[in-house]
């Protein structure tokens, strides 16, 4: 049950302290407070839940929302975050609670509902609420001091006059796109050491089955010993040889068959039921994992449809980027658009895709939010396909990037491209900017959430906070430019 919360905004002032004093409205966490629709968050929030009326009451979205935000800000754990709450009387002002409480005000285990309840299409709606509010007080400060219209980049827009049929004079700004692997917490995967966690995964399953029939009848044979004795003879080698590797492997993927035929034995006397919710997806994953690995084995490949390598994260896909560091990384693939510095999610997918076939949805939503067309979209060779190529020229957008065809003869066009080529690889920097703190600084390098669901909100988390902070940095700005700018100027 949710029930609705009437004053969602408190003056930091009205924070009760038992020791006395006030807070101070300066602090970030306050004026983060203040930049936040509550509100308006409240009403998807409260969608969620299937009833209003029955059950437990839930936690505002206040405290939902405000626990995650601390929590990717401070890069902390479920434990830890309700810890810093607890001892930190900002942090409790900015989750809402009305005065300082000396006990954690939730238990830890409801950040995991959290992140569950708050969806990616729900804090990405949340996401593209704040930067509209964001963008919306800086062009106000840029008209105030330009007197112009505020679109993006600062530059004239005639937004007002849109039609539906696109003419060159109505797009205006630039749509930086690129995408990366969100890597996730998991142990760098090996063929045989996947075989080696599936075949303990269904010793334990034999264990669970059998316990009943303790002493009635004998218990099916595993060769536990064995198989770790293969496993490691195998693994601790320094230099693995293909031949080695392959009957390590062979040997694995017979222990498996033997211990799911012990299983299907067992099911007839022990129902399935005993197994608690962990272990039967276990064996189901178990049993796929087994398929892929024969598969491979027998025709002497790599590469398998949605191939699995982890058991706990089934979800988890390779995806193969060929960089430096890592030719293949395991995770979720990640998509975004930056418009002024604020970054938005445009796609996100635990299996490998081509990002080129993001950009016409992108250019559409950037059209779905700001009202027109960009003027330009900033991306590299991968996104320059003849489809979009041609879905730009209809848009009159340009595409960045040297043309189709022959380079041109004539000298000053063709020193006009390469500068244009320059400038653009400049703008595109952003987006490897924001990757970079994303990955640094917010816990974008590492996905520690275990679940599909989770992983997804944490990720499209880190692009609220990026967007967030962003928006008090220009808070700050403008500030400081009201205030004391024109001191300067006088000094």
């Amino acid at each position: 049950m949710y029930k609705y919360t009437e004053q969602q905004i408190m003056i930091p002032h009205e924070f009760f302290l038992p020791f006395g004093g006030k807070l101070n409205p300066n602090n970030r966490w306050c004026k983060l407070a203040s930049l936040i629709l509550w509100a308006e968050i409240e009403e998807k929030y409260a969608k969620s839940f299937k009833s209003i009326k029955v059950g437990q009451v839930a936690c505002s979205v206040r405290i939902a929302l405000g626990s995650l935000i601390i929590q990717n800000q401070k890069g902390l754990s479920d434990r830890q975050t309700v810890e810093e709450i607890t001892e930190n009387p900002y942090l409790q002002y900015f989750i809402g609670l009305p005065r300082f409480v000396e006990q954690p005000p939730f238990d830890p285990s409801l950040m995991v509902h959290f992140r569950k309840r708050l969806d990616k299409d729900i804090i990405n709606q949340i996401n593209e609420m704040i930067t509209a509010s964001a963008r919306k007080s800086e062009n106000e400060g840029t008209k105030d001091d330009d007197d112009n219209d505020g679109g993006p980049n600062g530059q004239v827009s005639n937004a007002s006059n849109r039609q539906d049929a696109p003419k060159e004079s109505d797009n205006d700004g630039k749509l930086i796109l690129d995408a990366t692997c969100v890597p996730a917490d998991i142990h760098f995967p090996t063929d045989i050491w996947l075989l080696n966690t599936t075949r303990e995964a269904l010793e334990e399953i034999i264990d669970v089955l059998h316990q009943p029939h303790v002493g009635t009848c004998k218990k099916p044979r595993t060769y536990r010993d064995c198989a770790r004795r293969d496993y490691l003879n195998v693994d601790k080698k320094k230099h693995k040889t293909y031949k080695a590797i392959r009957k390590g492997i062979r040997q694995q993927l017979q222990y498996i068959k033997r211990d799911l035929a012990s299983i299907a034995s067992l099911a007839g006397k022990s129902p399935l039921t005993l197994l608690d919710r962990r272990q039967y997806r276990n064996l189901l994953v178990c049993q796929e994992i087994y398929r892929q690995q024969q598969s491979m084995y027998q025709n002497k490949e790599h590469k398998i449809q949605d191939r699995i390598v982890s058991l706990h994260m089934p979800f988890v896909r390779p995806i193969v980027r060929g960089k430096a560091n890592a030719d293949v990384e395991f995770g979720a693939k990640l998509a975004i658009s930056i418009v002024d510095g604020f970054s938005y999610m445009e796609n996100l997918s635990f299996d490998a895709y081509n990002e080129g076939v993001t950009l016409q949805d992108a250019v559409e939503n950037y059209r779905r939010r700001f009202g027109y067309y960009p003027e330009a979209v900033i991306a590299d060779k991968i996104y320059r396909n003849r489809d979009n190529l041609q879905y730009c020229k209809e848009r009159h957008i340009r595409l960045s990037g040297p043309p189709l065809g022959r380079p041109a003869k004539d000298p000053f066009v063709l020193r006009a491209q390469h500068k244009q080529e320059q400038q653009d690889a400049g703008i595109r920097n952003a987006v490897e900017g924001k990757f970079g703190e994303a990955k640094r600084t917010y816990g974008l390098g590492r996905i520690m959430t275990r679940l599909m669901g989770t992983s997804e909100t944490v990720i499209s988390l880190q692009l609220l906070v990026m967007n967030l902070e962003r928006k008090l940095r220009l808070l700050l700005y403008y500030f400081f430019k009201e205030h004391f700018w024109p001191l300067k100027l006088a000094c």
